[in-house]
């Protein structure tokens, strides 16, 4: 078995930056042949963010490379950044906006013009090369509570009805966006708060209690698109939980890790893709446990196979018999971004001790 190296896998996606301080991406539906080059801040975000957690153990050498990476990146995030200037961020440009860019359809359709969100805004704040202000901080804190579930009146409708009374936070900013629960950029934002030592209040309490139910109940092994719908897959599920509890002591989330070791070990045993493989591999290390080494070699023949993240055109409305078809592949687009698998890559060469 060969293991490529952490450096190797830095050296490659870096190459991949362009002049904007982006790293392309493409969001594709192969059940219509539809595959587009994608402007979005989210992968370059996540991509900055992986590359900095393995900072301390990598070459002086890397670290400028991953330094001038994430230098480059800030240069873009302001295009990314909340129309009105505050301090939210978007998964498409916003000024002007150019949601679903490089399309022919979509674009010009105003229900595909989509909110700020907290996937987005929790991987800006923690990549920013500048620690954001106590002040901004707390705005923020303040920005997602008025918009969690229970908030302005809003309530969530397209989760499970025990889960509709929890003031979780919502994947949007949006005032007219329905209430939204995603395991997967609640970890996200919840690590932003723990990261920046947030005091905790009854949102974070109950975003927990979301992220523990799902996993004890069985439904994120069951139904993944309904726990998570951005990211739909229980791998990815189980990759974000495992990134946070292994940041941080969340003494709520304690009583899940072997229910989630459980179910990775199980999951890595029945996955060819490789980079699937190294996602589920990466969060076992991550809680504790010892996985067989991933031959690295040719790695790029498996990217292509895999997506880290997905939009379905229906999950915004609240209308059930709508929601019924949102998990369907037709009503799916798939995004896929070399620069971070690459990321994935030297994470998981990095934990492996390559």
């Amino acid at each position: 078995m060969t293991v490529l190296t952490t450096e190797y896998s830095v050296q490659k996606l870096a190459h991949l930056q362009d002049a904007t301080g982006l790293f392309p991406a493409f969001r594709s539906n192969a059940t219509i042949f539809y595959r587009r080059p994608d402007t979005n801040v989210f992968f370059t975000a996540i991509t900055v963010f992986t590359l900095q957690s393995l900072r301390s153990v990598v070459s002086s050498a890397t670290q400028r490379v991953i330094d001038q990476i994430a230098q480059k990146a800030q240069r873009a995030y302001p295009l990314f950044q909340n129309k009105d200037g505050l301090d939210t961020y978007n998964f498409w440009p916003t000024r002007p906006s150019r949601h679903f860019p490089n399309g022919y359809i979509f674009r010009h359709f105003e229900h595909f013009r989509i909110p700020d969100d907290i996937d987005d805004t929790a991987m800006v704040y923690l990549t920013q090369t500048t620690v954001p202000s106590p002040d901004k901080l707390i705005w923020l804190k303040a920005k997602l509570s008025q918009h969690a579930n229970g908030s302005q009146r809003h309530q969530i409708r397209n989760t499970y009805t025990d889960y509709r009374h929890l003031r979780a936070y919502s994947t949007w900013f949006g005032k007219n966006m329905g209430i939204d629960f995603d395991a997967c950029a609640l970890s996200n934002m919840l690590y932003c708060l723990y990261h920046f030592d947030l005091a905790p209040n009854q949102h974070d309490t109950d975003s927990l209690t979301y992220l523990r139910s799902i996993v004890e109940s069985g439904r994120y092994v069951a139904e993944p698109f309904q726990c998570a719908p951005h990211y739909a897959r229980t791998s990815l599920i189980i990759y974000h939980l495992a990134r946070l509890m292994a940041g941080f002591s969340i003494v709520e989330l304690e009583p899940i890790r072997s229910r989630l070791i459980a179910d990775a070990e199980r999951a890595l045993s029945r996955t060819h893709n490789r980079i699937e493989q190294i996602v589920l591999a990466t969060s076992l290390i991550r809680l504790g446990e010892v996985v067989p080494e991933i031959d690295t070699r040719g790695i790029e023949r498996d990217f292509e196979g895999f997506n880290f993240f997905i939009a379905g055109l229906l999950t915004a409305y609240e209308q059930p018999w709508l929601r019924r078809f949102a998990n369907r592949p037709l009503m799916q687009m798939r995004w896929q971004c070399e620069a971070h698998c690459w990321a994935l890559v030297a994470e998981y060469s990095s934990l492996a001790g390559r």
